[in-house]
């Protein structure tokens, strides 16, 4: 069992930077990759960006490209999301999850967390 638990989300400027946290515990070894993904009011959940658990490849939607970056924290245990320039439309609750079969995080696994909310401001 593996369990992932999202942290760092908050309000800032548009312009501002946010740096999200994805706390890995349990069979942690067994995951294969990991992605971030947010869900706006009134929409689907949103793939961001993911990341193999070797940290050797990533991928990054459209939306993002260029603005954010994920990596991986060997000594903590997390899979961090580095959001610059943020935009009013980035507006979200983000959460991380278990995927496979790549960075591409075709497929989820597991259920969503709780996520945390990240809020841009106008």
């Amino acid at each position: 069992q593996v369990q992932l638990v999202e942290s760092g989300g908050g309000l800032v400027q548009t312009g501002g930077s946010l740096r999200l946290s994805c706390a890995a515990s349990g069979r942690a070894f067994s995951i294969n990759s990991v992605g971030w993904f947010r869900q706006a009011p009134g929409k689907e959940h949103e793939f961001i960006a993911g990341i193999t658990w070797s940290g050797a490849s990533t991928y990054y939607a459209d939306a993002v490209k260029g603005r954010f970056t994920i990596s991986r924290d060997t000594a903590k245990n997390t899979i961090d999301l580095q959001m610059n320039s943020l935009k009013p439309e980035d507006t979200a609750v983000y959460y991380c999850t278990a995927c496979l079969p790549d960075s591409r995080c075709r497929l989820r696994v597991g259920g969503w967390g709780q996520g945390t909310q990240v809020t841009v401001s106008s």
